[in-house]
């Protein structure tokens, strides 16, 4: 087959499939302004608000990357039951995500970034959440809430979205990871600095430089390409997964195979772009990456493909889901 005719048949084949999500939601709250003058009360400029704006974030935004590639996510988290929580769900309605597996919890807030830009330019935020882990109750119910969906079968991919808010333990990792292997469904993770080291067992890793540092405790420059890859080998290791996918900002992406020989390292570097936001890149990377996973995507395909979603949404201020379209478009016309 043509390489064109492929990437569209992959493209197209996404729609057949159905994501898993468990994470950490948030309601990304963006409030943009006008900036002509500094504060009499202490050196700060003030923002005239001209306009507000809610988005879903963190684990939801994977959800709605899933649905803007044509696939079906299924979104499993933990929020309050407080006026924010309210607001979340509604939001999830609106884009036509399923609230079913939505868990609302009275002993915890629903996390809210606020976001405040000035002439166009992001000036401040501010952070209304808790981290602690769930408790014990709210725990069971959700373990039990996910691996009844994952023993049910028809689902294809499971993304470990984590952002250290406390809804991902390491008992709900382990639960997760077992059946799905029980299963035969691909793993993938996006992690933060608390769990690191927990996801052992799962398809595919993809820690940034930032994480892939703090996790190992190794000092690493991304332009030395041997010590990155070296560092995603003991990744492979310790956790003893398939692939570590490493996303090293203006230096691109590497993938790291445990088994393949020829290609154990593949780097892929990043494309020229005008980036005006980095905020949910990650999470574009990550859910383009499982959806090429799920579709038996070669290392280099999964890499690729993701590295380019990723690029896009930079191209855009805030947090936003990729364009399947654009995504298509450039993949074609860089064969």
């Amino acid at each position: 087959m043509a390489k064109p005719a492929k990437y569209k048949k992959l493209f197209d084949g996404f729609a057949g499939l159905k994501v898993m999500i468990i994470g950490d939601v948030m309601v990304d709250s963006y409030l943009w302004g006008k900036v002509e003058r500094i504060s009499p009360e202490a050196p700060i400029p003030i923002v005239a608000l001209k306009k507000r704006e809610n988005r879903l974030g963190g684990a939801s935004n994977v959800a709605l990357n899933i649905r803007a590639m044509g696939a079906t996510p299924i979104l499993c988290s933990v929020i309050g039951k407080d006026e924010k929580g309210d607001r979340f769900m509604d939001m999830l309605r609106q884009e036509k995500i399923g609230t079913k597996y939505i868990l609302r919890s009275q002993g915890r807030i629903t996390t809210t970034k606020f976001r405040i830009f000035g002439n166009n330019l992001q000036m401040l935020r501010v952070d209304e959440e808790v981290e602690h882990p769930l408790s014990e109750q709210d725990r069971k119910a959700f373990s039990k809430m996910i691996c009844s969906l994952i023993a049910t079968g028809g689902v294809d991919c499971i993304v470990f979205q984590d952002y250290d808010k406390g809804v991902i333990t390491p008992e709900l990792i382990g639960e997760v990871v077992a059946l799905a292997s029980k299963h035969s469904v691909p793993v993938t993770v996006d992690p933060k600095r608390k769990n690191f080291m927990e996801y052992k067992g799962v398809t595919l890793f993809k820690p940034n430089l930032k994480e892939l540092k703090e996790g190992l405790k190794m000092d690493l420059d991304p332009s030395d390409q041997a010590t990155v890859m070296n560092a995603s080998q003991i990744l492979i290791e310790k956790l003893d997964c398939t692939y570590v996918l490493a996303t090293l900002s203006e230096h691109g992406v590497m993938i790291s195979s445990k088994d393949s020989l020829s290609d154990r390292n593949l780097v892929i570097p990043s494309h020229v772009r005008s980036v005006a936001d980095v905020s949910g890149a990650g999470d574009t990377v990550i859910s383009v990456a499982s959806l090429c996973l799920a579709s038996k995507c070669t290392p280099y395909e999964v890499a690729f493909i993701s590295n380019l979603a990723g690029g896009l949404v930079c191209e855009e201020v805030g947090v936003v889901p990729v364009n399947r379209d654009k995504l298509l478009k450039e993949v074609l016309a860089l064969l």
